[in-house]
């Protein structure tokens, strides 16, 4: 089986249009949070839920804060409850990587700050516990794969809106291994939307920046 992590979306509907077409051959795709939030947040669902049952849903917390913060107008009713009642995790077993948890941010929570260079040593404390072959994230933007202990940690990047120092469509093809992948798309077709913009090294210190422990 071959599992597409999809993850920060963030309502770019080119970007997402252009993954999907390159992970066509995939089994499952794994929409893991953020999927609103930007240009076409209710085409970007739209066009998931498309999908059907080879989509696997979670929660991030751009879904959560429909209900807790400041209303999506772009968003129907319908929509965000949808979004709203998504999990927070998804299990699968993945050939050749083992048990795969999926988590937008950390396995705690969907606002924790982990990037390239987040400590061993924090990250050995956040991933205490798991009981997982391979943690799947996003939240950051910003790829990565690494092992702390016996877990490895990766980071799917960002659909929508990559902090990375070339443009394009970030995400990762699970199965047999893990396949970091970035994928061009046509950025004129947003219109003229402008997404934020940061290359790796700033995002890291910035996010770095807000944690506290």
């Amino acid at each position: 089986m071959r599992v597409a992590a999809l993850y920060d979306v963030h309502g770019n509907l080119p970007a997402l249009e252009a993954v999907l077409a390159e992970a066509a051959g995939a089994d499952l795709i794994v929409a893991g949070g953020d999927v609103v939030g930007g240009a076409f947040s209710a085409e970007s669902v739209e066009r998931l839920r498309a999908e059907g049952d080879r989509i696997r849903w979670l929660r991030g917390n751009a879904e959560r804060e429909l209900r807790e913060g400041e209303r999506d107008p772009a968003l129907s009713d319908e929509q965000v409850e949808f979004l709203y009642g998504l999990p927070a995790r998804v299990e699968l077993e993945v050939e050749g990587l083992g048990y795969v948890l999926f988590c937008h941010a950390t396995p705690q929570n969907d606002l924790d700050m982990v990037t390239p260079l987040t400590t061993d040593e924090r990250l050995g404390r956040i991933l205490e516990g798991v009981r997982a072959d391979v943690v799947v994230a996003g939240h950051t933007h910003v790829q990565e794969d690494r092992r702390v202990g016996a877990v490895r940690w990766v980071n799917a990047g960002s659909v929508g809106m990559a902090y990375e120092d070339e443009p394009g469509a970030y995400w990762a093809l699970l199965g047999p291994d893990v396949e970091l992948r970035r994928t061009a798309y046509d950025a004129a077709r947003l219109g003229g939307y402008e997404y934020p913009q940061a290359s790796r090294q700033e995002a890291a210190e910035y996010f770095e920046s807000l944690v506290c422990d």
